[in-house]
């Protein structure tokens, strides 16, 4: 199978069920933006090989925004992947309140970073927040199943808990944000 196709080359792209649309439809950009998600915790996933239990969490996440991404470019809604539900959420949430266990309470703003590893947990979260925002986007033209909204949000939320816990496990402290004094 070639990785080209050439049907792309005028600006438009083809969908689940083979309606074609421009590139930078709602729904191109939904699930684009699913894909870069994917992609930047990719870029988290390597940096914490030496953990099993967040890689094996960051792949089950992989897998999902795979799912959703689907879901996004398939307009009929009547495909034949699998779905998130709301089983996929509570798990969301289980890993936020389990990592939210293991670090310190959060008692002020703190600054993207830390370690490698949280600075790029960090960035997949703003990548994150902007699929979210796309999928809104897109749900405010065509509807989006709330399980893949609730999911998206959720997902922002763990990328920032799993950010902390990377801190902590590698023994590294949260960099408290200080606001600016006036000048």
């Amino acid at each position: 199978m070639k990785l080209y196709t050439r049907t792309g080359d005028d600006g438009r792209t083809g969908l689940i069920g083979g309606e074609r649309v421009d590139k930078h439809h709602p729904r191109v950009a939904a699930y684009g933006d699913v894909d870069e998600t994917n992609a930047a915790i990719g870029v988290a996933c390597a940096a914490v090989a030496d953990d099993a239990e967040l890689t094996g969490i960051l792949q089950r996440l992989q897998s999902d925004l795979f799912v959703i991404g689907a879901e996004l470019a398939d307009p009929s809604g009547a495909g034949s992947t699998p779905r998130v539900t709301a089983a996929h959420v509570t798990l969301l949430e289980r890993w936020i309140d389990d990592a939210t266990a293991q670090t310190p309470p959060l008692r002020q703003f703190i600054l993207p970073g830390g370690s490698e590893t949280a600075a790029r947990l960090h960035a997949a979260r703003t990548v994150a927040r902007r699929a979210e925002r796309s999928a809104v986007e897109l749900h405010r033209r065509f509807p989006v199943r709330a399980e893949v909204l609730t999911y998206l949000n959720r997902l922002n939320d763990l990328l920032f808990a799993l950010a902390r816990l990377a801190n902590v496990r590698r023994n590294v402290p949260d960099i408290p944000w200080t606001p600016p004094s006036s000048a």
